[in-house]
């Protein structure tokens, strides 16, 4: 199994799944794929699942836990344990390290499968250690810092019982219960604050956020996400509907869209599947909105949505980090109208690539998207390649290659 690759260029790449799942597998992915093709050894550690990419290292990957399925109190308790400790993670890696020794060594979302226990034997063995902040999990024990659809920072300065005391986990005094234990065993163990050499973090807002609630500004990295827009394609006719593209969950602000929609009298597309799937089709029947629900699209279909409408719109209602979908939309030549919340603003240069409106604002959402809609095809077309070129430049996948090599040639020596 060991390659042939000297150890100074191979790279363990570690996440929970092996498999595109969403945004986070997205980054993962490419990124050993970049590292691959600059003729590293990428060494692949993740979670068993039926729907895996085939990997010749999957014999190291540690046994499922998929939340949700029926099991017994025993197995119920030894899943509790390995995700606030995972020592098969840990036994697991030893043995991975053994065979293939990393140069260095750089996660993704680990937490609840694999669990930051695998960072304690990574700096035992004197492996360099990175972490990409996908989430705020680094502060926020349930990761959003987001409780009943509002913004929350009621855990900031330790104060971590309240994950517990809002029940934040899905309204669950159990889960919450356990993530306030995980928590503060991880905390006490230091297994993210003093095993993690740096911590990449794609938008500057994160950093920001992080840097306020504790986490020391050397040990943050800004490294931007990336896409490659030479892989998009631009020459497509332009439709009359704005699109939404992403999971169809509360803080996604979907709702507040719908109702926009219903009052600027314009066509909206949904891509993309949730548990917010029901209530938002009532939500259409009330208000008589012209809402278009496509399910789960991907590949070509996706592109083809999203490049044909007037603007991707992403009207989140919780700090969202670094969007590849506002990366996207402007690779295939389309505007973004964005929230002003989080990451977002950072990848919106109002009236130049797209427009702004207000977190949760029916009223000034409904009127951007009449502005946007009131803009001839041309302008519309304007501003999506004004956004094709700022990325092309400053979201490229040669940017991200440059700042994460040097950050590993840092941490290297």
């Amino acid at each position: 199994m060991s390659s042939p690759h000297p150890a100074e260029k191979r790279l363990l790449a570690i996440n929970n799944y092996f498999y595109r799942r969403g945004g986070a597998e997205a980054v993962f992915f490419d990124h050993m794929a970049m590292f691959s093709q600059l003729g590293w050894d990428v060494v692949p550690f993740a979670m068993q699942h039926e729907n895996n990419a085939p990997s010749p290292w999957s014999g190291y990957f540690v046994s499922e836990i998929e939340y949700g399925r029926q099991t017994g109190p025993l197995r119920k308790l030894a899943q509790a344990a390995s995700v606030i400790y995972s020592v098969e993670a840990q036994r697991n890696l030893g043995r991975l390290i053994e065979q293939a020794r990393p140069a260095i060594a750089h996660a993704h979302n680990v937490y609840h499968h694999l669990s930051p226990a695998i960072f304690s034997t990574l700096k035992s063995a004197g492996i360099p250690v990175v972490m990409t902040a996908h989430d705020l999990k680094l502060a926020c024990p349930s990761y959003k810092m987001l409780r009943a659809g509002q913004v929350c920072e009621d855990c900031k300065g330790g104060r971590i019982h309240n994950v517990l005391r809002h029940r934040c986990v899905k309204d669950s005094v159990a889960l919450s219960g356990l993530v306030l234990v995980e928590t503060m065993v991880h905390r006490a163990l230091g297994l993210y604050r003093d095993k993690l050499d740096r911590v990449v973090v794609p938008s500057r807002f994160y950093l920001e956020k992080l840097v306020e609630w504790g986490w020391p500004r050397e040990k943050l990295v800004y490294i931007p996400n990336f896409v490659d827009v030479q892989g998009f394609r631009t020459d497509w006719d332009e439709a009359d509907y704005f699109v939404f593209a992403g999971r169809l969950a509360p803080e996604k602000g979907l709702a507040t869209l719908i109702e926009a929609t219903a009052l600027a009298g314009q066509r909206l597309v949904l891509a993309g599947s949730g548990p917010e799937e029901a209530a938002l089709r009532e939500l259409v029947a009330r208000t008589d909105a012209d809402v278009t629900f496509a399910g789960h699209l991907s590949g070509h279909e996706l592109h083809r949505l999203i490049g044909r409408a007037k603007a991707l719109v992403l009207p989140s209602e919780w700090y969202e980090n670094a969007p590849i979908s506002v990366l996207e939309a402007y690779a295939l030549g389309r505007p973004v109208l964005g929230a002003a919340i989080g990451g977002i603003p950072e990848m919106v240069r109002e009236g130049e690539t797209g427009m702004l409106s207000a977190a949760g604002d029916v009223q000034g959402l409904a009127g951007k998207l009449a502005a946007l809609a009131a803009l001839s095809g041309a302008e519309r077309r304007r501003m999506g390649f004004a956004g094709r070129d700022w990325i092309a430049r400053e979201f490229s996948a040669a940017a991200y290659q440059e700042r994460t090599l040097a950050l590993y040639s840092a941490l290297c020596g």
